[in-house]
């Protein structure tokens, strides 16, 4: 089983997208496609709406995708042509909990791509991409902490320095760096980088 990680620095950059785009681009690796949220306080990991859960209640979720009218991100990668995709929820920082169910759900699966960075910390991926937006400031904690630990860097076009604190540029230039335009998320350079990537011999998770 080849896994793929897409992770991003902040909302809205498109890591949904390049999954997607991945999944339309190979059809041939069968993929299962996994989304992983993490709510924060107040928020039902259960639903994604507000409630007024005790802290132990609805702490993870996990269920599998139906609905193929592409209308939420898990829906995306069905219409993308995922054979199976999975919707996890958690509360923020309890993704560990998530893990051992998550892994089952997977056992039958052939190939796997995750949206997440934070799973990173469970997982070994075959291929960890980081997609990077330099007119978006926010850099989110999950994506500065692995950030050397991406395989390549899918960043949008522009002419705009990036303005992340802390960020070391020299490192995200040392790697390979694939720049898109929205709306087009996959490039044939993209496709053919992850393709020879997974003919490689799979990693296993961490224990």
């Amino acid at each position: 089983m080849a896994l793929v990680v897409i992770g991003g620095h902040s909302r809205s950059v498109g890591k949904t997208s390049v999954v997607a785009g991945l999944i339309a681009a190979l059809p041939d690796f069968h993929w299962t496609a996994v989304k992983i949220t993490q709510f924060g306080h107040g928020i039902c990991s259960v639903n994604g709406e507000s409630c007024d859960c005790a802290v132990d209640e609805h702490t993870i979720a996990i269920s599998e995708e139906r609905d193929r009218r592409g209308e939420s991100d898990s829906s995306r990668f069905l219409v993308a042509g995922a054979v199976k995709s999975l919707w996890v929820r958690t509360k923020q920082g309890r993704l560990a909990e998530a893990m051992p169910s998550l892994r089952r759900s997977l056992d039958q699966a052939e190939n796997v791509i995750i949206e997440s960075n934070s799973v990173i910390r469970f997982l070994r991926p075959d291929l960890y991409l980081s997609v990077l937006d330099s007119q978006t400031a926010d850099f989110k904690a999950s994506a500065r902490e692995y950030l050397d630990q991406a395989s390549a860097f899918v960043m949008h076009e522009g002419d705009a320095t990036p303005q992340w604190d802390a960020i070391p540029l020299k490192l995200i230039r040392s790697k390979p760096l694939f720049r898109i335009c929205p709306p087009q998320y996959v490039t044939p350079e993209i496709v053919d980088f992850v393709r020879r990537a997974l003919a490689r011999p799979a990693s296993a998770a961490r224990s």
